[in-house]
């Protein structure tokens, strides 16, 4: 069974506001699905654009086969840092895996997705709404 560390937020992540506590069972619940070996979560620091946790996460990735973080909107929102973060993963041929969403990156195409993904999510805020 591959071992996977959890990453979860304890700040809001693009307006959302998911407790700890939430974030660890849907998680833990993703990893019994996936039949993955859940490993405690490391929770991020609450400072704005902070990702100290996720690079010691990164750098724990010898030791296991891949990360679960909450959602995918818990990657940096500099779209040049969530690069080098998936690069990492890939290089050393990880997981990458999103609870939330029901995704994961495991290789280039995936990792395309989710760019594409989240620049459909930066667009929203910036598009006409239109009420009825």
């Amino acid at each position: 069974m591959k071992k996977v560390r959890g990453y979860i937020f304890s700040r809001p992540f693009l307006g959302e506001r998911v407790p700890q506590h939430v974030q660890n069972l849907v998680i833990r619940d993703y990893c019994e699905r996936n039949h993955l070996h859940y490993l405690l979560s490391a929770a991020e620091y609450a400072m704005r654009s902070c990702h100290l946790i996720l690079a010691q996460v990164l750098s724990e990735l010898p030791e296991v086969d891949g990360i679960v973080a909450y959602s995918m909107f818990q990657l940096p929102e500099d779209a040049a840092q969530r690069k080098q973060v998936c690069a990492q993963i890939l290089s050393q041929q990880k997981t990458l895996h999103f609870a939330a969403e029901g995704l994961l990156i495991s290789t280039s195409q995936e990792y395309e997705r989710i760019e594409t993904l989240w620049r459909i999510r930066q667009t929203l805020p910036h598009c006409a709404q239109i009420y009825a």
